[in-house]
């Protein structure tokens, strides 16, 4: 057993009031924190927490043990600290976690500037569609994407892509142009296998309403890239992120269906197993991704690099939105 990160854990389940709020903070499973707090109670022979359903207290033996491991993380704490700062360059291996196709398209061309800059961190990066738990598994740092504000965890937010609902031209001929968000009922669609939502698709107006369509999808992915590859084939309609799909829309190959709604955001997140003990290898690798996608980031960057270098529309060029509605205009069924 790991006593240290036992401390922290039991700790978290004290500081926050129950397992499952622990679990969130920590980037780990309820079942992980249970498992931590059952073998730290076998190790000291005593119980440590008063359990029922609805509420948690401390036993005698707990509170003096909550009391002493905050002073003992708080002191290691302090000595990481001071360790790293006097450290003239951090050292050591950094595991590392993000999806498929947002780390091949947007950490991959990072890596080689960054082990320029800290040549003593040795990168391990491990690429997985599928949500790890970077306890269980041994993770650092995991870039985790997800709906916007529902990050609990210790996490620091790199940047903000919209999701958007498209088809190809040659789909949308054949098929016609959605009107409505309850048109997607009769459209062949793909689904992304890890949506939350399923395949029930959430769209928004321009009012605020949220408007919940169950849609046919005769293919599943937990891959965006595969999602993209069936839509650009003329396979049916999909959402993927503006990150994924942006350079398809600017350049024609994807249309974007129904405008007029929007789909909820997405985060793109830095996510580190405590809030309170951060490795400077850690610190600094979050502090790298920071200055890269601070700002704009770089899939809506080439959105303003396309307006601007438009031929003949340097006065009011037309936004790669008005472009697709012309587009979406021109070619719509005549009815």
């Amino acid at each position: 057993m790991d006593r240290l990160r036992a401390f922290e854990v039991f700790v978290t389940v004290v500081s926050r009031g129950g397992f499952a709020r622990a679990a969130e903070a920590l980037g780990t499973s309820p079942a992980n924190v249970t498992r931590y707090v059952n073998e730290l109670e076998a190790h000291l022979g005593t119980r440590l927490l008063n359990r029922t359903s609805r509420t948690l207290s401390l036993t005698d033996g707990g509170e003096t043990l909550y009391a002493r491991c905050k002073s003992i993380l708080d002191d290691v704490a302090d000595t990481e600290g001071l360790v790293s700062s006097a450290s003239v360059e951090p050292r050591g291996r950094l595991r590392i976690n993000a999806p498929v196709s947002f780390g091949i398209r947007y950490l991959a061309p990072l890596w080689p500037a960054f082990m320029r800059r800290h040549p003593g961190i040795e990168l391990d990066v491990a690429l997985i569609d599928r949500v790890v738990d970077i306890v269980d598994e041994g993770y650092d740092l995991a870039i985790r994407i997800s709906r916007a504000g529902s990050a609990s965890h210790a996490a620091r937010k790199l940047a903000t892509s919209q999701n958007i609902l498209c088809a190809s031209p040659d789909y949308l001929a054949r098929a016609g142009y959605p009107g409505a968000p309850t048109d997607l009922t009769v459209h062949r669609c793909i689904g992304y296998t890890y949506a939350a939502t399923g395949d029930e698709w959430q769209l928004i107006d321009g009012h605020g309403k949220t408007h919940a369509v169950r849609v046919d999808c005769h293919m599943h992915t937990n891959n965006g890239d595969t999602a993209r590859a069936a839509a650009l084939a003329g396979q049916g309609v999909i959402w993927q992120p503006t990150f994924l799909i942006g350079n398809d829309l600017r350049t024609g190959k994807l249309v974007h269906v129904l405008p007029e709604y929007r789909l909820p955001e997405i985060d793109i997140l830095a996510l580190y197993p405590s809030r309170r003990h951060m490795s400077a290898r850690v610190r600094v690798m979050i502090d790298y991704l920071v200055e890269a996608f601070g700002g704009v980031p770089p899939w809506d960057r080439d959105d303003e690099e396309w307006a601007s270098a438009t031929p003949g529309k340097s006065e009011n060029p037309p936004t790669p939105r008005a472009r697709q509605s012309s587009h979406r205009s021109a070619q719509k069924p005549a009815t």
